[in-house]
């Protein structure tokens, strides 16, 4: 056990701070609380490779992709050294293990510690970085920058407890597990990759003489034979993580030229589109011939078949470039790495001669060379490892405070009495509009944080009952979960995004007539969408207009990405996190855009003063 200690300071100490860093990630890993109600980011972030609307059900598989790396890593590039001009003198690697990795040296050890010196402060400060992006993502509430933050820490851990050889192998390996992070902002990805693999399968199908209609999401007969719903998880977006991993790994064990690695990546994109399209195309085909349990059936198969389409594709790509453009010899690379290993070692006094001499010595000498080496990289390491945990203790106790303090910042809008729910909307918009309640889903409340808030209506127009808005408010809790993008949900209602435009509504301000002499305007997202529906008259298309923004404490914008900035910017430099409002209505644009929005104007004239209060700056 004592010699355990004195040839490896560096192994206890780096375990020391992957206890202290693990720690943290458990009890102050999260700080999102709304759908997976837990302080641990290795719960947080386990949980989603087992939930399938996550999309990252490859994550267990990455996980171990991972771990086989850096095993594979560690013994290549042993495996290298062991093959050095050098190797053939067994009672050098003897006499002085690590050497290189761990700056243990022999003679005066001048270039060595510098090499000591210089991989010991690039893990202290790996693990400084890690905690300090750990702590960035729990006061923005993205639990995604604190793993990325978990990723870096354990690189410094690593290079930490077997020097650069670690350190370098590790690198690939930490970075392929990014793949196993839930990543939302594919929500918005996915949601094209959809709209254009269903465009386009329709459009094959009508090549052919299919007459599928298209309606949102939906593929459906015209006689009704068969109804299918492209769902999220048929959008490719899946394969897109996986097959992009899974690309990258077969770049990265064929190549070793970067352009030989980025050109199979940037393969599997297309080859992604192509097999999801091929698979919606083939379950039409099946459906038109057999009916809705053959497209089913094909359904089930081309699940794999968009897999060997893609795999395929890139294991084809490879052949072709390792046959037409093959790389140098891997004797010409290790033999580089070789020279480069001699010129470090001629750097810390490590030449034939020096350590021949070591060599000769007897098993006294090595236990001599094992003290210096442990009283030379012990300070160091334990001065490293007293650093991090100094660090680990402090930023519990700052997450910790962070986490119990009260809600800095304001609502969006205005509260109704129990300072939950935004206030109700009026019930009658003069003489011209009525407000019919419109009641919120079980489905929603029971998907979103409980501390959400809601206030709807359903406003008809009294000289005309088919002219209506529909007009709701949602307003966050303490997560920033509460809210996200309305195009998701509209595209599952069946309805088709034509386009999008940014708009400048009126603000009207409590008994301000008009809008513009109360103050000014503010911006709001407006959306044409449009879907098919069954009448008497036969199927007809209905276009509406949807107009959604985001209301803070301070300010009013008309995307969600610039909600998630605005709001992650105060949290973490202004210790501050509103309640924002998602508001939105929706209206029958038969009749044309224009006059949709002078609907929209007259509701907001009536409304505005009510829920949402005129706010300098906005």
């Amino acid at each position: 056990m004592k010699r355990a200690w004195t040839e490896n300071p560096q192994v206890i100490a780096a375990a020391v701070c992957a206890l202290a860093g693990a720690a943290v990630w458990q009890f102050f890993g999260n700080a999102t609380r709304g759908y997976i109600d837990t302080a641990s980011l290795f719960w947080w972030w386990g949980v989603q490779w087992f939930e399938t609307n996550s999309e990252t059900e490859h994550g267990v598989l990455v996980l171990g992709l991972s771990g086989w790396l850096f095993w594979r890593n560690v013994g290549k590039d042993q495996a290298v050294k062991d093959q050095g001009p050098r190797a053939k003198d067994q009672a050098v690697k003897d006499q002085v293990p690590r050497a290189k990795d761990q700056g243990a040296e022999v003679g005066d050890g001048g270039g060595g510690d510098r090499l000591q010196a210089g991989s010991y402060l690039a893990a202290g400060g790996a693990m400084v970085a890690g905690l300090g992006l750990h702590a960035l993502g729990f006061a923005a509430q993205q639990t995604r920058v604190s793993i990325v933050g978990l990723l870096v820490f354990g690189w410094g851990v690593l290079q930490l407890a077997g020097g650069p050889r670690w350190g370098r192998a590790a690198v690939f390996p930490l970075g392929f597990l990014v793949f196993a992070i839930p990543l939302g902002a594919l929500g918005a990805t996915g949601f094209w990759l959809r709209l254009w693999v269903i465009d386009a399968s329709a459009a094959l199908a009508h090549a052919v003489g299919i007459g599928v209609v298209q309606n949102g999401t939906q593929l459906v007969a015209p006689d009704g034979r068969y109804h299918y719903d492209v769902v999220a998880a048929c959008s490719g977006v899946r394969s897109l993580t996986a097959m992009a991993a899974l690309s990258l790994l077969a770049g990265y064990l064929n190549f070793r030229t970067w352009w030989r690695r980025a050109l199979l990546l940037a393969l599997c994109f297309p080859l992604v589109y192509a097999g999801n399209v091929a698979r919606i195309t083939s379950i039409v085909f099946a459906a038109q011939w057999g009916g809705q349990a053959w497209g089913e059936r094909a359904h089930d198969v081309m699940g794999y078949g968009v897999f060997v389409i893609v795999l395929g594709g890139v294991l084809v790509a490879a052949g072709v470039l390792r046959r037409w453009w093959p790389e140098v010899a891997e004797e010409g690379a290790d033999s580089v790495e070789l020279r480069a290993e001699s010129r470090t070692r001629a750097a810390q006094g490590d030449d034939l001669g020096v350590v021949n001499e070591a060599a000769s010595a007897d098993e006294v000498g090595r236990e001599v060379c094992n003290v210096i080496r442990y009283k030379r990289s012990a300070p160091r390491v334990w001065g490293v490892a007293a650093g991090v945990v100094g660090l680990v203790v402090a930023e519990m106790f700052f997450l910790g405070a962070l986490a119990k303090m009260p809600a800095r910042g304001g609502a969006g809008v205005v509260l109704a009495a129990d300072g939950k729910n935004p206030v109700e909307l009026p019930a009658f918009l003069g003489t011209e509009w009525i407000g019919r309640r419109a009641e919120v889903s079980a489905v929603e409340r029971e998907l979103l944080p409980a501390d959400t808030g809601y206030s709807r209506k359903n406003y008809v127009s009294v000289a005309d009952a088919s002219k209506q808005v529909f007009f709701s408010v949602v307003l966050s809790g303490r997560d920033r979960t509460s809210i996200h993008r309305p195009e998701l949900c509209l595209v599952g209602q069946g309805w088709t995004i034509a386009g999008a435009t940014e708009h400048a509504f009126r603000a009207v301000a409590a008994g301000g007539e008009g809008g513009d002499a109360a103050g000014g305007t503010f911006p709001a997202t407006v959306l044409r969408v449009r879907r098919e529906v069954d009448t008497p008259r036969g199927r007809v298309e209905m276009p509406q207009l949807v107009a959604y923004w985001f209301v803070g404490g301070d300010a009013i914008v008309a995307t969600h990405g610039r909600r998630l900035a605005l709001d992650a910017w105060n949290r973490v430099v202004h210790a501050r996190a509103d309640r924002w409002a998602y508001v939105l209505m929706q209206t029958d644009a038969a009749d044309g855009e224009a006059a949709a929005l002078a609907r929209m104007q007259a509701v907001l004239n009536a409304t505005l003063p009510v829920f949402q209060p005129p706010v300098a700056g906005r």
